[in-house]
């Protein structure tokens, strides 16, 4: 048995065909069972008959950015840094991999609800919660409406910045990330007032966000703060609240009550495609959070606010409100590596910014261009940066499949420790056929 080895070098509509390879297969069965017809010849068979696999692409991708901005009262500076290096984050994506890009920029705070105690229980319902930010002007005066910015509009950087710049720092102590880009993106729980004047996520007003995500375009998730998520799905009322003690991360205390985040996750990479046929959505995160600046780790250690307040914060990271224990977990959820994630306690972001806009910048979706009678008998091989080679398949969760539709062919989507990287120099999709 013979298959053909199919290499994409990861540079822009150039493909490499190599010649067959053998493969070598373990008995399937006991050598007294064993026939002698060929594969493809057995009754209902879908192998196919000959070695002819064509060589998959790398197309021209869209992809939407959702930036997720912490805007507490500490935030001020961390704002500004994110601004300033967006020139950077935009050049590499555009740029980056080979792979031409089209994309587009939306915002949201982490603002949806806070709770407190003090004398009595006080709630804040932010109705923008989750609700995309109207764009300013570049120079941050009144702007057309926008709730969006598409290539090739050539002021996505500073009207972006600008809309970043604007936010402010009166939002929620209570920061929300996953919730908020959660609502962003499903369109689902946002606050309705009602005629009594309480509020409900469960009314059915229509989605404000509607059209921001493209049919079939990739999503990128940048969320930024200097607290942890604090995020529970089902908050009217929320179960955690934070009380007048001093010296307490009260979200890290009560992480047990917190939307684990795991469903987060879940929800993150169900949202559909947009293109009617059941697929999901091709989605990565990055974050810039309170973890250590060395490492990267999500530890909790005593500090103190500059009035000598005592507080919580992440170690080796002395700007932080807290430990970053669920901001690491998502980002690790999305790549092992944990190159998506930075700490808010650096100088400046433009490395930070970088490293995700790599990232992003090569797709994760490869569409394969022949019937694959069986994903199981699929395995690809990624050459990194240092010659080594790495093999994907859906037995080590490296690779899934994404079936082919009426109108869209099957492919092969990279996760975890297989997520290809920029670096990679050839990638070679192997297929069992009979010859």
């Amino acid at each position: 048995m013979t298959g053909l080895r199919n290499t994409d070098r990861a540079e822009p509509d150039v493909v490499k065909r190599h010649g067959p390879w053998l493969l070598v297969l373990g008995l399937l069965g006991t050598l007294a069972g064993c026939t002698c017809e060929a594969p493809q010849d057995r009754a209902g068979s879908n192998v196919p008959a000959r070695c002819a696999y064509d060589a998959p692409l790398f197309a021209p991708v869209e992809t939407d950015i959702l930036f997720v901005v912490d805007d507490s009262n500490s935030m001020i500076e961390e704002q500004e840094g994110v601004a300033r290096e967006l020139p950077s984050f935009v050049q590499v994506l555009q740029t980056g991999a080979g792979v031409q890009q089209n994309l587009r920029v939306g915002l949201v705070n982490t603002s949806v609800y806070s709770a407190y105690f003090g004398t009595s229980l006080l709630l804040t319902r932010y109705a923008q919660g989750g609700k995309l930010r109207v764009f300013p002007a570049a120079d941050g005066g009144v702007g057309g409406g926008e709730l969006w910015l598409t290539d090739p509009d050539p002021e996505i950087v500073p009207r972006l910045g600008a809309a970043i710049r604007a936010l402010g720092i009166n939002g929620s102590f209570q920061e929300t990330p996953f919730e908020a880009a959660r609502i962003a993106l499903t369109g689902t729980g946002f606050w309705t007032g009602l005629p009594d004047g309480g509020w409900t996520t469960q009314a059915d007003a229509g989605n404000p966000n509607a059209g921001f995500l493209r049919p079939g375009a990739r999503l990128l998730v940048v969320a930024v703060s200097d607290e942890d998520d604090c995020s529970e799905m089902s908050h009217n009322p929320p179960t955690v609240v934070f009380t007048t003690a001093q010296g307490q991360d009260f979200c890290t205390l009560n992480e047990n009550q917190l939307t684990p985040v795991g469903d987060y996750v879940t929800a993150f990479t169900s949202l559909d495609d947009g293109k009617g046929q059941g697929r999901h959505r091709e989605i990565l995160w990055g974050a810039i959070a309170p973890v250590a600046r060395s490492n990267k780790v999500a530890q909790g250690v005593p500090g103190t606010l500059g009035d000598g307040t005592p507080i919580i914060q992440n170690v080796d990271c002395p700007t932080s409100g807290g430990p970053g224990y669920r901001h690491r977990a998502m980002a690790l959820a999305f790549d092992p590596t944990l190159t998506n994630l930075d700490s808010v306690c650096l100088p400046d972001y433009h490395d930070a910014l970088v490293s995700i806009a790599q990232v992003a910048s090569i797709p994760q979706t490869l569409t394969l261009t022949d019937n694959v009678p069986d994903p199981r008998l699929l395995a690809v091989d990624i050459t990194r940066e240092d010659r080594s080679v790495q093999r994907c398949t859906l037995a080590n969760e490296g690779i899934t499949f994404v079936q082919a539709t009426a109108s869209e062919p099957a492919a092969v989507r990279f996760q975890q420790s297989c997520l290809r990287r920029p670096t990679d120099t050839r990638v070679e999709v192997k297929l069992l056929c009979a010859g």
